[in-house]
């Protein structure tokens, strides 16, 4: 498809999720948008434009003016969903903060973001008091459940008064009438924080046109008739846009809950008819270990989104009955720029013709061929990996000189955005890592990928986790894959620490069990040897009671390798 025809696309769709939600409520007004499955509740489309207008008023009575910044410190999705278009309906931008965060990770986040008013909820109150020192005097619009609401907790601790509290439910008493703010395609709409590993995090900033190509491939095959089930978080890009705006863009419906239970899970997708969700790694497993029944296949989800997808993709849509499944290379960054789809079922039945919603999965593929991305069948072997095609970005695989790779060259995965602000705008008062990240006209995602002959893209690692040893490159990513379907290992992770002999490197694995002392290092190595080469063996192995880990529970390596390094030094 022809680059005009795109960019008629996204222009013909406006130029926000505001002025989504403004067509949808006049439309559907009366339509479910919105249910919440904690508390059982629902919202049309027209209360919630209504709910949103209300914050939105509020907000410009305390002085907020388009381009201010505000912090959102909440858990609760639903709130969480009100208040982030109520931000937007004023211009003003979007600032999550990751609900587990506190201490410094906190007061960094909201003194570099500078908001003019920060909206949180009980539970998050001694956390901010425990860091009032370190934070100006703001503006608190502090959120108190009530009795009949999930969240509701006995909690007497009062806000410290250097903060100026105002009522959250008074932001929900006033005007309902929708605003006449100027909001184009090029404005702000987030700031959204990255987890920083090495460094301090930095803030991605996103217009409101970097939304509309994040959601674009899934918003093509969304009907209003759809329901998307989400438990995703807010602060997230998956929970805020794949989801949420995603469902306001489309005219259709989302059910959303706190947090993913592998127990609950399909209770879930029965009390909502939801037709589509996404499955993040850790989710898979836990579905696939439950016990099978005769009526696994008698649910409603028909389209699941894999990231990263597994290798038994194929066995848990036969066993669930996903008749659409996608994949995709998705960052903070860059939206989702690259796409693909797979037919799991070809011509069987998947879900049950009462149960289905939405578009019939055999216009599904066909949208997406006319788009340019590719459809791939449940039968075939499909590499590790797999990404799919980009379609609104110019695509690469650079070398360290930014020269562009040929098919089956390993490098890093680069893109240019085809649409003016396709791409994030920046990071947030840090131009010197935005120009870094930028060098060359081309955005450096720091992933090593390659790409075959049809251009399908395929990802690798995160660069910097390659490790070099005996002339090869080793993926941490694949030691880890490999150790971690040990039957007694939980997790690991790989890194390298400079060898004793030569300029390459020796690898170090950290090992949690299952089950303490279920695992000796003999056992294991005699398991590696049978299914790794030998150049990806582990030089030193290392068994650990807990990781070190971010506020978004990454594994923080650089500490375990201070460790292993200390150790070594000792020795």
């Amino acid at each position: 498809m022809g680059l005009e025809i795109l960019r008629n696309e996204i222009e013909k769709a406006g130029p926000s999720t505001v002025h989504k939600l403004y067509e949808w409520a006049a439309k559907n007004p009366d339509k479910k948008f919105l249910y919440y499955g904690e508390d059982d509740r629902a919202l049309s489309f027209a209360e919630f434009n209504t709910a949103t207008n209300q914050i939105a008023h509020f907000l410009k009575s305390m002085g907020i003016v388009k381009g201010d910044s505000i912090s959102v410190y909440l858990f609760n999705p639903f709130v969480t969903s009100v208040v982030m278009i109520g931000i937007w309906k004023t211009g003003a931008v979007f600032c999550p903060i990751n609900f587990s965060y506190k201490g410094r990770l906190l007061s960094y986040q909201i003194n570099d973001t500078a908001p003019k008013a920060l909206i949180t909820e009980q539970s998050r109150v001694s956390f901010l008091n425990e860091v009032k020192s370190e934070l100006p005097a703001l503006k608190v619009l502090l959120r108190k459940p009530k009795r009949d609401e999930h969240d509701h907790r006995v909690d007497s601790m009062e806000l410290d008064r250097k903060f100026e509290q105002i009522d959250f439910d008074d932001m929900l008493k006033g005007n309902g009438a929708n605003l006449d703010t100027e909001i184009n395609y090029w404005d702000t709409a987030s700031i959204m924080y990255t987890s920083g590993t090495t460094g301090p995090a930095k803030g991605v900033v996103h217009s409101h046109r970097w939304i509309s190509q994040y959601i674009f491939p899934s918003r093509l095959v969304t009907h209003e008739d759809d329901v998307k089930y989400s438990d995703l978080p807010m602060y997230h890009i998956s929970g805020a846009y794949a989801a949420v705006a995603r469902v306001i863009w489309t005219g259709s419906n989302i059910a959303i809950w706190d947090r993913f239970s592998p127990s609950d899970f399909w209770n879930r997708i029965h009390r909502s008819g939801a037709s589509s969700a996404s499955l993040m790694d850790v989710m898979m497993p836990w579905l696939m270990n439950a016990a099978e029944t005769s009526k696994d296949r008698y649910n409603s989800l028909k389209w699941v989104h894999m990231q990263p997808l597994p290798k038994y993709h194929h066995k848990i849509a036969r066993r669930f009955g996903f008749d659409v499944v996608t994949v995709g290379y998705g960052s903070t960054e860059t939206g989702m720029p690259i796409w693909g789809c797979i037919d799991e079922l070809e011509g069987e039945e998947g879900t049950p013709g009462e149960l289905y919603r939405g578009l019939p999965k055999a216009s599904i593929f066909r949208i997406f061929q006319e788009y340019g991305y590719p459809v791939f069948t449940g039968t075939e072997e499909l590499k590790k990996g797999i990404m799919g095609k980009a379609v609104l970005f110019e695509s690469a695989i650079l070398n360290e000189r930014d020269e562009i790779l040929g098919p089956g060259g390993y490098g890093q995965l680069a893109f240019r955005s085809k649409l003016s602000f396709g791409l994030m705008s920046g990071y947030f008062k840090k131009p010197e890592a935005t120009l870094e990240a930028h060098k060359n006209q081309w955005f450096h995602t720091g992933d090593a990928c390659y790409r075959d002959e049809n251009d399908i893209y395929y990802f690798i690692d995160r660069m910097g986790n390659f490790i070099r040893v005996r002339g090869e490159n080793v993926s941490t990513y694949q030691i880890e894959d490999i150790l971690n379907t040990h039957p007694g290992v939980e997790v690991s992770a790989a890194f390298p620490i400079p060898a004793q002999e030569g300029d390459e490197d020796d690898i170090v694995v950290y090992v949690l069990l299952k089950q303490e002392g279920g695992l000796g290092e003999d056992e294991l190595r005699n398991w590696i040897t049978a299914e790794m080469p030998k150049f990806m063996w582990p030089k030193h192995i290392r068994f650990i009671n807990a990781f070190p880990q971010t506020a978004t529970n990454k594994i923080e390596k650089y500490k375990l390798k201070e460790i292993i390094l200390k150790e070594l030094a000792s020795n």
